[in-house]
C-alpha cells in the first residue's frame, strides 16, 4: 500500500477500491511525558494505546450511525489495528497545514485555560458546549481560526461552519451522555472533519486519546478510559 501521511498517532495509506486504511499507533499526545489532549505534539508512547483507540473509535462510530450521523468510517480490523475509511479531503491543507481540528469544551482546562486563565477558573462549566478550531499546523502552534476566518482564507462557507458546529455539538452530547451511564464526566474531546461528497463529514477517530474525562474529580487515563467504555 502506498503511504499517504505519517501521523502523531496513526498512519495513512491508500486501498486500491479508493478507501483510504489508517493504521492506528501507540503514540499520544502530551508533554514531559504526560498524556494531555490539548497538546500538539507526541508526548509519550502507551503499549496498546492504538489498538484501544480504534476499539473506542469503532464503538462511537457505530453510535453514530444508529444516529444518522453521517461519518467517513467504513470497517475495521482491530487485531491489525487498521480502520478502512471514506476518502474525504482534509480541510485547511491549502493554508500550509495538516488539517483542523476541532475541539468542544464543556468545561474550562487545558490550553484553554493556558490561553484564557486571566478571565476564567479552571473546572468552569462551559453552558451549552464551546466549540472552537484550530488549523494543524507543529510550525504556527496549531493556530486558532474563528469561522469568519475560515470563511476568508477559503476553506469553508459560513454554512458549512454552522453545519460541522452543529454536528460537532450533537456528536459531543452522544459521546458524554454516554459516559454519563458509567459515571463519568466529559470535560472536552476533539475531532477532525474533512470534505467527502460536497460534504462536512466527521473524519479520523473518537478515541480516549482525545478526550478529557474525568470520575469524581480526578482525571482517566486512555488506557483506563478506554477499559471503562468497552467493558462495562
Amino acid at each position: 500500500m502506498k503511504k499517504l501521511y505519517q501521523g502523531k498517532t496513526k498512519d495513512v495509506y491508500e486501498l486500491e477500491n479508493g478507501n483510504v486504511l489508517l493504521k492506528f499507533k501507540d503514540d499520544c499526545t502530551g508533554k514531559d511525558g504526560v498524556f494531555d489532549p490539548g497538546e500538539n505534539a507526541v508526548g509519550l508512547t502507551i503499549e496498546g494505546i492504538g489498538k484501544a483507540n480504534l476499539q473506542t473509535s469503532v464503538y462511537y462510530f457505530e453510535m453514530l450511525k444508529a444516529a444518522g450521523i453521517k461519518t467517513h468510517y467504513v470497517s475495521a480490523d482491530v487485531e491489525n489495528a487498521t480502520m478502512e475509511v471514506l476518502n474525504a479531503d482534509c480541510l485547511g491543507k491549502a493554508q500550509g497545514g495538516n488539517g483542523l481540528e476541532v475541539i468542544c469544551r464543556l468545561v474550562a482546562t487545558g490550553s484553554f485555560i493556558r490561553r484564557y486563565g486571566e478571565y476564567i477558573a479552571d473546572g468552569t462549566p462551559l453552558e451549552g458546549g464551546y466549540v472552537e478550531c484550530t488549523f494543524k499546523n507543529d510550525a504556527k502552534g496549531d493556530p486558532l481560526v474563528t469561522g469568519e476566518g475560515l470563511a476568508a482564507l477559503g476553506v469553508m462557507s459560513p454554512a458549512m461552519f454552522e453545519s460541522m458546529k452543529e454536528q460537532t455539538l450533537k456528536i459531543t452530547k452522544i459521546v458524554a451522555d454516554d459516559l454519563k451511564t458509567i459515571g463519568l464526566d466529559l470535560w472536552d474531546i476533539k475531532f477532525e472533519f474533512g470534505y467527502h461528497n460536497g460534504e462536512v463529514v466527521l473524519i479520523d477517530e473518537i478515541a480516549s486519546g482525545n478526550m478529557r474525562v474525568y470520575k469524581d474529580g480526578v482525571i482517566v487515563a486512555p488506557v483506563e478510559l478506554t477499559k471503562l467504555i468497552l467493558n462495562r
